[in-house]
């Protein structure tokens, strides 16, 4: 899939207020610091399009981002930043859930995993709610480029492990990395065969 336009359609704080649109949806999340930004702008080959910072939960609103006029690129706030409020926190995720579950043309989650680390509580919850809601997902393990391949492989292998607790099967997953690209062509080919298929 070849990028060709991208357009910045509006920040949103609550499900009223996202954009009325019928173009399908891809919804990226995960762990604050996880380099959420970065992938973003490396996929969309936009240094600049989605705010990096080095200090978790910079994102506190839903972004939304036209993809060639085909496809909506969704940027959710991260989840487990600790320097705001518990009430902050619990506001940003109820809109953040309000807006997974019910979002009429939201047709995958892109959960975001730092690869460097062995499966996080935080993570696994965020994942078997995913499951309980029956929300469609996949898991995007970030910054491979980071630590040895026995490494990244052994943390995805352990999570796909205690994933089995709560969820049959197994997801999608994808090793990336926004320093070398590694991982961009096969999301770009996720989501357009998703588009072609009518859902994710």
């Amino acid at each position: 899939m070849k990028i060709q336009t991208i357009s910045f359609l509006q920040s949103a704080t609550s499900l009223k207020d996202c954009p009325k649109s019928d173009l399908p949806e891809f919804a990226f999340i995960g762990r604050s610091n996880v380099g959420k930004s970065s992938l973003i702008n490396c996929l969309t080959n936009q240094r600049g399009l989605a705010r990096v910072s080095k200090s978790p939960g910079r994102t506190r609103e839903i972004n939304f981002f036209s993809l060639n006029d085909q496809w909506t690129l969704v940027d959710l706030p991260g989840y487990g930043f600790a320097k705001v409020s518990r009430k902050r926190q619990e506001n940003f995720n109820e809109f953040v859930s309000d807006y997974l579950l019910n979002r009429p043309n939201l047709r995958g989650v892109l959960l975001l995993l730092d690869s460097r680390h062995p499966p996080q509580n935080i993570d696994l919850e965020f994942v078997a709610w995913l499951v309980e809601s029956q929300l469609p997902f996949v898991l995007v393990f970030t910054k491979i480029d980071k630590s040895k391949a026995r490494v990244v492989e052994k943390h995805r292998a352990l999570f796909l492990q205690e994933m089995k607790a709560f969820s049959e099967g197994e997801p999608v997953t994808f090793l990336t990395s926004s320093t070398t690209g590694q991982g961009r062509g096969e999301i770009h080919t996720f989501v357009r065969r998703a588009l072609e298929a009518g859902g994710a």
